[in-house]
């Protein structure tokens, strides 16, 4: 399927609708994007809660929109960011609200994937006939695969968003999925991030987060074998 002509002007104003969004916060803070990159790549769990936390009593709705907007785009890893909530607004706080912002950036992402990709997905996958079941495939099981790999701590959001948004998954059974899955998913990483930098106060916990992901990954990697194996 090509992409009709009644849909491109809407698909060119929607980029450049988001162009200009980012030159409108550029305008308003030339430095922001550049001192946001630094703290990024910098790696430092206390750098970036310290970034986050000097926008006072704006730092939990900044944070919020931080982490929707690193979900919608999936780069950098949201796991800096969850963890940094952690210290900062506490365990629990800090994981409800990057869970929240998450799963609401990754919707975000599936619409507007969908919207400027699908048509050129469907017009490659019209063309080959593998492609033509796994397509179907995402349809009726779509929202079970990407529930369980929602769960799995660590695995590209980024890449889950653009599977999602070029399959035939329903924009219903695909927000379901992260909502669910990226609470447990998103406590591990934060949990993780957290302890790793104040280890003396709980080195047990740190631990358990560490062994319960190690088995949630290897326990997706047995169950994608095993699929494979019964498709075969």
């Amino acid at each position: 399927m090509k992409m009709s002509k009644s849909t491109l002007p809407i698909k060119i104003g929607a980029v450049v609708a988001l162009c200009l969004l980012f030159g409108i916060v550029y305008l308003l803070n030339p430095a922001f994007f550049g001192e946001l990159w630094d703290v990024c790549l910098s790696g430092d769990m206390h750098r970036v809660a310290e970034y986050i936390n000097s926008f006072g009593a704006w730092a939990m709705v900044f944070s919020f929109f931080l982490v929707l907007c690193v979900n919608a785009i999936g780069f950098p890893p949201a796991m800096i960011f969850s963890s940094a909530n952690a210290l900062i607004f506490g365990i629990v706080p800090g994981i409800l609200l990057a869970w929240i912002a998450e799963t609401v950036g990754v919707a975000l992402s599936f619409v507007l994937l969908r919207f400027l990709f699908r048509d050129a997905a469907e017009d490659v996958i019209s063309k080959h006939k593998s492609l033509q079941k796994i397509d179907e495939l995402s349809g009726s099981q779509g929202f079970k695969v990407m529930l369980i790999a929602r769960i799995i701590p660590y695995l590209p959001s980024g890449l889950l968003n653009a599977l999602g948004a070029v399959s035939k998954m329903s924009f219903r059974d695909f927000t379901i999925a992260a909502l669910i899955g990226k609470l447990p998913s998103t406590a591990i990483e934060a949990m993780i991030g957290h302890d790793a930098v104040t280890a003396s106060e709980n080195p047990y916990r740190l631990v358990f987060s560490l062994v319960l992901a190690i088995v949630m990954v290897v326990g997706f990697i047995i169950y994608e074998r095993r699929q494979k194996k019964q498709k075969c």
